[in-house]
């Protein structure tokens, strides 16, 4: 697993690795990100579902209610295919962005 910290995110990378080892392995560093904005890049897996999308929805449900951003980046699968407690974006600079806005969002006590 690969950290790429930006600002107040970190950036998640996976190694060549299945996506459920992907998941445990994150689940286990989560300790060292929970203070960050959190962006999980999904590019360098080849096949997504929208059902291997819901795996992470504990993970971001856990961080959103800490009031962290957690993002999921792929175009493998479309946002309009998965519930809205996950943010999906298809490329890393939307995810920035979105947690900018978040951050902005959580400033104002929207």
């Amino acid at each position: 697993m690969i950290f790429e910290r930006e600002g107040n995110s970190t950036i998640v990378y996976q190694e060549n690795i299945s996506l459920l080892k992907f998941l445990e392995n994150l689940n286990s560093a989560y300790g060292k990100l929970k203070n960050d904005h959190i962006i999980v890049n999904l590019f360098s897996f080849s096949k997504l579902s929208s059902d291997d999308i819901l795996e992470f929805l504990e993970l971001s449900n856990t961080h959103r209610n800490a009031n962290k951003s957690f993002v999921l980046v792929t175009d493998k699968v479309s946002y309009d295919e998965i519930p809205d407690e996950i943010s999906l974006v298809p490329t890393v600079q939307e995810a920035l962005d979105l947690i900018e806005m978040e951050d902005i969002e959580r400033d104002l006590e929207l």
